[in-house]
């Protein structure tokens, strides 16, 4: 019998279970005892912890207590946008998590037409990393959202077609007939044609990297590109993809949007920091595209990587409609602001203007 004030602490493995006489409480009854007695909220990494792993539990005078985490260190976002402290011993409020694949087809299975096999095959494929080249059931499961008996269907299908493969049935891989699917867009594109021998002279002129991207939602996807051999040189070729609110193609496109359009896009933007310069909240986007428009080009200063500045210009139709940007990257160090717009921009217009010619 324990004295008064005193606490021990003990291991309790919680499927482990004591046997009782008469009817033993469900799983989800035993979850809601658990919460009730805690006073822990219950998510789902929680009741993955509780079934799975030992856990340090304090018992005072008889009532199960769980183990105090260490206060986080998070910013709370208030409404008003600018980021404050947390208060001391509570933690900032979780920040939602984006939609999985899983989600967003649900969303559209209601619709007669609409093909839930071929939507989730293609969201398993796009669920490659490019930074892992093998992955398995479980992570393409963790990252879609589906079942691993549904991700396992579709890898076996994909696998038949001869878009994926395997070594060991456990780790799997895209092959190289993925890459039809990309070229029949790029070659069926006038744009990538018409534009590659323009940029190839363009890169040529200001001994720089010259791009050519369009938007897909809320990111740009380079359709061509023209690079220059240097030591150092950023690791971006054809279908390489950026998020357009902090790239100066990206702020070409979105400047002449229409205005329901824009504030539809600003309002599902996730203002992610990449450098100390990176652009936070719409409001200052929005002041940037009205500048941008009016000059008819855009400059980013090392807002996507650091020493990274890079110039943009538009590039329409023959209905005057801005289909897609222009292009030029260079080191910060080497070329200043001033440079681009004295010795760049005049280049890049032209080239641009033979491109809009060209899609006539």
């Amino acid at each position: 019998m324990e004295r008064p004030g005193l606490a021990r602490t003990t291991l309790v493995r919680p499927d482990l279970r004591r046997r009782r006489a008469g009817p033993q409480p469900s799983g989800a009854c035993r979850r809601a005892m658990f919460k009730e007695r805690t006073g822990e909220r219950l998510s789902a990494p929680s009741i993955i912890d509780i079934a799975c792993v030992y856990r340090t539990i304090r018992v005072v005078y008889g009532t199960v207590m769980a183990p105090k985490r260490p206060a986080s260190p998070a910013l709370a976002e208030p409404s008003g946008g600018a980021a404050v402290p947390a208060p001391p011993g509570q933690a900032a409020p979780a920040q939602p998590a984006p939609p999985t694949s899983s989600v967003r087809i649900d969303a559209l299975s209601g619709d007669p037409n609409f093909m839930t096999s071929l939507a989730r095959g293609l969201a398993v494929m796009h669920a490659f990393s490019d930074r892992k080249r093998e992955v398995t059931i479980s992570q393409l499961s963790l990252k879609t959202g589906f079942s691993r008996a549904a991700v396992r269907r579709c890898l076996y299908t994909l696998i038949k077609l001869g878009y994926a493969g395997t070594s060991d049935s456990r780790h799997f891989h895209l092959r190289p007939r993925v890459l039809a699917l990309g070229h029949s867009y790029i070659s069926s594109m006038p744009l990538s044609s018409a534009a590659q021998p323009v940029l190839d002279h363009l890169s040529k002129v200001l001994h720089e990297s010259c791009s050519v991207a369009m938007q897909d939602d809320l990111e740009i996807v380079y359709v061509a590109r023209a690079s220059v051999t240097r030591i150092m040189s950023i690791d971006l070729h054809v279908g390489s993809r950026l998020p357009g609110f902090c790239t100066s193609m990206g702020r070409i496109i979105m400047a002449y949007l229409e205005p329901e359009e824009l504030e539809r896009v600003l309002a599902r933007i996730d203002f992610t920091r990449h450098t100390d310069r990176t652009v936070r909240n719409a409001d200052k986007l929005r002041q940037t595209l009205r500048l941008v428009r009016r000059n008819g080009f855009s400059i980013v200063d090392q807002e996507l990587e650091v020493g990274l500045r890079s110039m943009a210009v538009p590039i329409r139709n023959p209905e005057g409609v801005v289909v897609a940007a222009l292009n030029v990257g260079a080191a910060a160090h080497r070329v200043s602001i001033q440079q681009m717009q004295s010795m760049f921009l005049p280049h890049l217009r032209a080239a641009a203007e033979e491109m809009s010619i060209l899609l006539r």
